[in-house]
């Protein structure tokens, strides 16, 4: 993945852990884009001892929004 800049000129995601996670479709704060339960761990965040590898142990991944 590259870490191109963004509009305030810094590089990489704009909020939250400043990474993408596997399972996110975009930078957390990308406009279209907002915060859905992980499908792997249900929001959670573990699965079973470890840290979910689709989240990243966050419970929450960032999804496309459609509109129109």
């Amino acid at each position: 993945m590259s870490g191109g800049k963004t509009d305030n000129g810094s590089s990489g995601a704009t909020s939250g852990t400043g990474r993408l996670n596997p399972g996110d479709d975009a930078a957390p704060g990308t406009p279209g884009t907002g915060e859905d339960v992980c499908p792997q761990c249900q929001g959670k965040g573990r699965l079973g001892t470890s840290d979910c590898p689709t989240c990243g142990g966050t419970g929450i991944v960032i999804k496309g929004v459609a509109g129109g």
